[in-house]
């Protein structure tokens, strides 16, 4: 899954929205060439602290590339939203696939409008409070001081609390996939733990995302900026892989295609 990232405020550098659609066409064309599965479009940061915005807004960002790139290729693609409007257009202009940080309870519709669709959801673990953000102008944001009982059991305990919303809406097993949440609401140890541990959550029986990519666990363990993280994702990518992982959500798209490759040459 390539990330395109239509903000002007993406913690990972790569936002499109301020250098002007042909960028965002090409970037997509790029991926596609590259060999990407799914293109996951999102029209609001999800960094630490970053402003929320309208979902009239957020539409007018990511309407005119899904209806491009459903023209263009026939690559899967992804609406990377938490607003059941959104979704909805998106899901008319050629989006299949619904990837919400909020695992179905930030707006009460969602559910609903994506068994409506017929889609696919993926459910992320998320407990994101900007409490518990703490920000390095060099390294980014990152969360602190974020407790849990017991990390694995509570995040899967979580998870499950959003299939249960799927179901309550009628969208079935088949069409949900899981993810943990990498960055959302997890300090720099947790991240590391929730990645060695992954094979828990695929115990859960769903397909698993995980979505490392440039994250701050990352340049808080290396001291490196989020542009100079590719290996460090690559790491976390492989090692996500030989714990069950279906699929990687990334920014450096042919660089972590050549690694997944790889990873699964040895271990699949």
């Amino acid at each position: 899954m390539g990330i395109l990232n239509l903000t002007p405020d993406s913690f990972s550098g790569d936002g499109l929205i301020d250098l002007g659609q042909e960028t965002a066409f090409q970037q997509a064309r790029e991926f596609v060439e590259a060999g990407v599965d799914i293109l996951d479009v999102g029209g609001e940061s999800t960094r630490p602290g970053a402003d929320p915005v309208s979902a009239q807004q957020e539409m007018d960002r990511v309407i005119p590339l899904i209806q491009w790139l459903a023209a263009e290729f026939d690559t899967l693609i992804s609406i990377d939203t938490y607003k059941a409007s959104v979704a909805d257009e998106a899901i008319k202009s050629g989006a299949s696939i619904l990837n919400d940080v909020w695992g179905l309870k930030a707006d009460p519709a969602l559910a609903g409008a994506a068994f409506k669709a017929a889609v696919p959801v993926i459910l992320m673990h998320n407990r994101s409070n900007p409490n518990n953000a703490a920000v390095k102008e060099y390294l980014g944001g990152r969360y602190i001081g974020v407790e849990y009982d017991d990390l694995l059991e509570d995040v899967k305990s979580e998870l499950m609390e959003s299939v249960t919303l799927a179901h309550q809406a009628g969208i079935p097993d088949e069409m949900i996939i899981l993810d943990p949440g990498i960055g959302f609401g997890k300090t720099v140890e947790q991240n590391l733990e929730l990645i060695r541990s992954l094979d828990e959550i695929r115990a859960l029986g769903y397909p698993v995302l995980l979505g490392p990519s440039r994250k701050s666990f990352i340049g808080y363990t290396l001291d490196l900026p989020p542009d100079d993280r590719v290996e460090g994702t690559a790491a976390a990518v492989s090692v996500g892989i030989t714990r069950g992982a279906d699929i990687i959500r990334v920014h450096d798209v042919a660089k972590m295609i050549r690694t997944v490759r790889m990873t699964d040459a040895i271990v699949r």
